[in-house]
């Protein structure tokens, strides 16, 4: 059977660490575990552990909503024409500031009750796909 290496090593004063400074508690190693991983330990996590430092993990729910928004124009950026298709030009909502000067058909996903009033009065029509 192997004899273990605290009863072989006994009465040699430093059990095969050198001086007896170099096996004290944690502060011979700079730390225990990643503790000064942007100071002292620096160069040893950009050699061994490069993906140990940044943001990982999930994102809020509340930056989730904001990048799912739906894209809007409003009634005075409308391009011109007698009908305008804003899913083909990426516009989900029409929102309703600004004037209309004529008859204009919207299609779109969804509009403000301001945009589809304002568009109903110039005797245009708004369009929900």
């Amino acid at each position: 059977m192997k004899r273990k290496k605290v009863v072989k090593l006994r009465g040699s004063q430093t059990h095969g660490y050198g001086a007896k400074k170099k096996h004290r508690g944690a502060g011979s190693r700079g730390g225990r575990g990643f503790a000064g991983s942007k100071k002292q330990k620096k160069t040893w996590i950009i050699k061994y552990r490069r993906d140990h430092i940044g943001k990982f993990g999930f994102k809020s729910l509340k930056k989730r909503k904001l990048a799912s928004s739906p894209k809007i124009i409003n009634l005075r950026n409308l391009p011109p024409g007698k009908e305008v298709d804003l899913k083909k030009l990426g516009y989900d909502k029409v929102l309703g500031s600004g004037e209309l000067h004529g008859p204009v058909t919207v299609k779109a996903k969804s509009f403000s009750k301001k945009a589809r009033e304002k568009i109903e009065q110039t005797h245009g029509q708004a369009v929900t796909e």
